[in-house]
C-alpha cells in the first residue's frame, strides 16, 4: 500500500483558520442563541462594487460568443499585465514579467515549489502561517520543535524592533518572506527598512518574496507599496499580489506575481523563465471572467471602487483600534492595514481567544498562530459589515475589569 507523504505527516494538525473555524461552531452549538460576530479571518463581507461586478459580467457574456470566446491563457490577458504593470509599477514592467494567478497563496505555493526543499527559508515572526505551512508541506523543514519548525528560521518582528527584523539573520541563499503591510500586525515597513532589506538581501544571496496583498490600504505617501520601489530589488526580489482584499475578490480569485528579468539563480540561470515553466506545467490560468473584472478594476471608475471600498474597512478598522485602546491594551496596525494587532500582556492567546468569544461571542484570532512572537497577542480583523463592527465593538467593553 502507498505510504503518507512525510511532509504532510510533519506537519502541525489544523491549519490556524480552519481550528478556529472549528472552535466558533462548537460554541454555536452550545450557545444556539448566541449571535457569534467575526472578527477574525481576514475574508471581505462586502458585495462587489457595480462597476467592477459589470465587468465580471460582460467577461461571461463574450465567452458565450463566437468572437469573445477564448480559452486557456497561462500567463494572463496581455492587456491586464500591461495594465497590473501601468496602474501599479508606472510601467516599469514588460507584460513577460507580469504573471497573472488565481491569487496570491497560490502562487505563494507554486513559489515553493519553483526553489523546492533545499532552499534555506526565513519568516517574519509573527507571519502569514502559510509561508511555514507550504515550505514544510514541501519538505523545506524539519521536526516541529514546541515553538516552531527545525530548519526555518523566526526573525521576530516586536513592539522593541519596531516590528522589523535582525535583518543580520538572514540565511545566505534561501528565501524570505516578507509582508508589508503585515499580516498580522499591520505593521507597514518604511523606505529606509526596505533599503535596509534589500541590501541585506543583496549581499546575502537572499531572494525576498515580498507580499503586497495589502498595499492598497497604505494612506501614508511617505509608505512603499511595493518592493520595487526601492533601488536594486529587481535583482532580489519577487512580489506577489492580489485583487481579494482591494477589490473584494476572495471568491473571484485573481492575483499577479512579477518576477523581474533582472533576477537570476546563482549560477546566472534565469529565475523568470523558470516561472515561465512552472506556471505553464501546472497552472492554465486564471478564470478568463476574473479577468475582465481584473481589467474593469484598473480602469478609473474601478481604482475609484477600489478605493471607497478600502476606505471603508480601514474606517471599521479605526472604529475596533478605538475600541481596544479605550480598554487599555496596546496596539499597532488599523491605518495603513486592515488589522489590528493587541497585546494582552502574560496571556496566553488562545486563552484571550476563548475569554472574548466566551464573554463577547466575537470571534478573533489568536497571536500565536502566526508564530512564536504571536504569543499573547490577538489579531483583530477590519472584514466585516458596519453595525457588525460597532456592536463587536460594543462587547468588548465586557472585557473591563
Amino acid at each position: 500500500m502507498i505510504k503518507r507523504n512525510p511532509s504532510i505527516a510533519n506537519i502541525k494538525a489544523g491549519y490556524l483558520f480552519p481550528e478556529i473555524a472549528k472552535r466558533r461552531r462548537e460554541y454555536a452549538a452550545a450557545h444556539p442563541e448566541a449571535k457569534i460576530i467575526s472578527l477574525g479571518v481576514g475574508n471581505t463581507t462586502e458585495p462587489l462594487l457595480p462597476h467592477i461586478d459589470q465587468g465580471l459580467v460582460e467577461g461571461a457574456k463574450r465567452l458565450g460568443t463566437a468572437e469573445g470566446y477564448s480559452g486557456y491563457t497561462d500567463e494572463g490577458f496581455e492587456e491586464l499585465r500591461k495594465g497590473i504593470s501601468e496602474v501599479f509599477y508606472k510601467g516599469a514592467f514588460s507584460p513577460a514579467e507580469v504573471f497573472i494567478s488565481d491569487g496570491a497563496k497560490c502562487d505563494i505555493g507554486r513559489l515553493q515549489l519553483l526553489f523546492g526543499p533545499g532552499t534555506p527559508v526565513a519568516v517574519q515572526d509573527p507571519s502569514y502561517p502559510v509561508y511555514v505551512d507550504g515550505s514544510v508541506l514541501i519538505g523545506a523543514a524539519g521536526p516541529w520543535e514546541g515553538t516552531g519548525y527545525k530548519g526555518i528560521s523566526y526573525l521576530p518582528c516586536t513592539a522593541e524592533n519596531n516590528y522589523f527584523p535582525d535583518l543580520s539573520k538572514l540565511p545566505r541563499d534561501g528565501l524570505f518572506y516578507f509582508c508589508s503591510p503585515n499580516n498580522p500586525t499591520g505593521a507597514t515597513a518604511n523606505r529606509d527598512q526596505l533599503g535596509e532589506l534589500v541590501r541585506a538581501a543583496t549581499e546575502k544571496g537572499t531572494v525576498i518574496i515580498f507580499d503586497a496583498a495589502y498595499a492598497a490600504y497604505i494612506r501614508d505617501p511617505a509608505l512603499p507599496k511595493s518592493i520595487f520601489e526601492i533601488d536594486g530589488a529587481r535583482s532580489c526580489a519577487i512580489e506577489v499580489n492580489s485583487f481579494s482584499k482591494p477589490a473584494g475578490f476572495t471568491g473571484v480569485r485573481l492575483g499577479w506575481t512579477i518576477v523581474p528579468n533582472e533576477l537570476k539563480y546563482g549560477g546566472g540561470e534565469s529565475v523568470n523563465a523558470d516561472w515561465a515553466r512552472i506556471c505553464g506545467t501546472i497552472f492554465n490560468g486564471a478564470s478568463n471572467v476574473a479577468q475582465w473584472g481584473g481589467l474593469a478594476a484598473l480602469d478609473p471608475e474601478g481604482l475609484k471602487e477600489i478605493r471607497r471600498l478600502s476606505d471603508f474597512y480601514l474606517e471599521n478598522a479605526a472604529l475596533i483600534r478605538k475600541a481596544v485602546q479605550t480598554l487599555g491594551f496596546s496596539c499597532v496596525g488599523g491605518d495603513n492595514s486592515p488589522y489590528i494587532w493587541a497585546r494582552f500582556p502574560g496571556r496566553d492567546s488562545w486563552d484571550v481567544f476563548a475569554e472574548i468569544l466566551e464573554k463577547c461571542q466575537v470571534v478573533t484570532t489568536p497571536g500565536a498562530g502566526f508564530g512564536p512572537a504571536g504569543q499573547s497577542f490577538i489579531r483583530f480583523s477590519a472584514f466585516g459589515h458596519r453595525p457588525d463592527v460597532e456592536e463587536a465593538c460594543k462587547r468588548l467593553n465586557k472585557l473591563k475589569g
